[in-house]
C-alpha cells in the first residue's frame, strides 16, 4: 500500500495529503495546466501546492495575461 505524505501548502499554509504514490487519488489529479501556467507556478514554488492554491494561481496567471493583451491592444 502506498504511503501518503502530509504536506503544508507553501502558499496558504493549509495541510493536505500528497498521494503521488496513488496519483489518481491525489488532490492535484485532473488539473490541466498549459506549459505557460505550469512555468509560472514553478517559478514561484518548488513543492506541492493545495488544490485551491493551484487553481487560484492558474486563474491569476490567466487574468494577468488577458490584462497584458488588452494593454497591447488598446
Amino acid at each position: 500500500m502506498c504511503k501518503h505524505e502530509e504536506k503544508i501548502c507553501p502558499r496558504c499554509n493549509v495541510s493536505f495529503k500528497c498521494k503521488a504514490g496513488h496519483i489518481t487519488q491525489c488532490q492535484c489529479y485532473g488539473i490541466k495546466f498549459t506549459n505557460a501556467e505550469r512555468d509560472h507556478i514553478a517559478a514561484g514554488f518548488t513543492d506541492c501546492l493545495c488544490f485551491a492554491c493551484m487553481k487560484a494561481l492558474q486563474t491569476e496567471f490567466n487574468v494577468a495575461q488577458k490584462e497584458v493583451a488588452l494593454k497591447i491592444f488598446f
